[in-house]
């Protein structure tokens, strides 16, 4: 893939600030693409924004909760005054349910849960199209997970809006193609983040694991920018409506 092929491209990437969404940010932006990086907190967008520019990469960050309105409205409308419009946007922001039982979830674990990892993808989403469309199309990406496929003991309700982002992505493809949008999703396994610390840094946790892998390792968050990146390229022209699993091999055994 040609180190400019996303030159004149503007990203907006969610969740941002570190482990995949940072990678992403950073695979786009070393294509030529300026990216904007969000999350919760000012210190960490700050932190993102000074690692980006230390690559040369364009970027432009803000604080973003993508769980309220206010907030998405916010990123959009900077998004426009500050780089001119919207070609890409990568939802990467999802949040985990308490650990236990599905039968011993409540109803705001629920509320929680779709409403973050689901909702607000889509309305993400709705909010970025007539800008898409005023650029002559674009490229949306969401994050889901291996556990869409492969449900995590304990994680229930997030295991479910992984799966959720699946049909969105199948959903959304066919009505935005006609505007020049290309809509996929990318579904990562086991890869080295703060999140999921506590599997790889136990050494029997990883052995078990690794029985399950073609690729016996862990996955680096690079991976998955690599992945995000290609299919936001022209490269991918005719990807739309797909789930690039990135897991190892892992998806050979299910």
């Amino acid at each position: 893939m040609s180190q400019s092929s996303l030159n004149g491209k503007v990203a907006i990437v969610t969740a941002s600030t570190d482990g995949i969404g940072l990678a992403t940010a950073q695979a786009l932006g070393m294509r030529g693409a300026h990216v904007v990086v969000s999350s919760r907190c000012q210190a960490n967008v700050d932190k993102a924004v000074a690692l980006l520019r230390t690559h040369n990469i364009q970027v432009t960050g803000t604080t973003c909760n993508v769980g309220k309105g206010e907030d998405r409205e916010k990123l959009i409308q900077m998004t426009l005054d500050q780089c001119g419009g919207i070609d890409i946007l990568v939802s990467n922001a999802a949040v985990k349910s308490s650990f236990g039982n599905i039968l011993d979830s409540t109803e705001d674990d629920w509320d929680k849960v779709l409403s973050l990892n689901v909702k607000s993808a889509f309305l993400l989403t709705k909010l970025v199209v007539p800008h898409m469309e005023k650029r002559g199309g674009g490229n949306i990406v969401f994050v889901s997970s291996l556990a869409a496929y492969q449900p995590i003991q304990g994680l229930g309700p997030y295991c479910v809006s992984k799966t959720a982002l699946l049909g969105l992505t199948r959903v959304l493809a066919p009505e935005l193609a006609q505007s020049n949008i290309r809509v996929n999703c990318v579904a990562p396994g086991l890869i080295k983040t703060r999140s999921s610390s506590a599997l790889w840094e136990n050494e029997a946790i990883m052995d078990e694991f690794k029985k399950q892998l073609s690729i016996k390792r862990i996955g680096q968050v690079e991976e998955i920018g690599g992945v995000v990146a290609f299919l936001c390229s022209e490269e991918a022209s005719y990807i739309t409506g797909e789930t690039i699993m990135a897991s190892g091999g892992m998806g050979c055994r299910l």
